[in-house]
């Protein structure tokens, strides 16, 4: 019950507060991230992109070409 009110407190922030208390949350879970471990899949995952990468570095795209992609849709 104590989650939902402080849920309601939360929304009815002004959305730029929400964006802080967002941060501040994540921040704090980022903290802690020894704690938080990967999945086998995940693992699988990252590694498989690891190996693309160092078989064509050039392959990918910039975040900022990516960006103006994405903004130009």
């Amino acid at each position: 019950m104590i989650m939902n009110t402080l849920m309601e407190e939360i929304k009815n922030l002004p959305v730029i507060e929400r964006i802080q208390v967002v941060e501040e949350i994540w921040d704090s879970i980022a903290g802690e991230s020894a704690e938080i471990s990967l999945s086998e899949a995940e693992k699988e995952e990252l590694n498989r992109r690891i190996e693309s990468f160092r078989k064509n570095p050039d392959g990918g795209r910039s975040w900022e070409t990516l960006k103006k992609e994405i903004l130009n849709r």
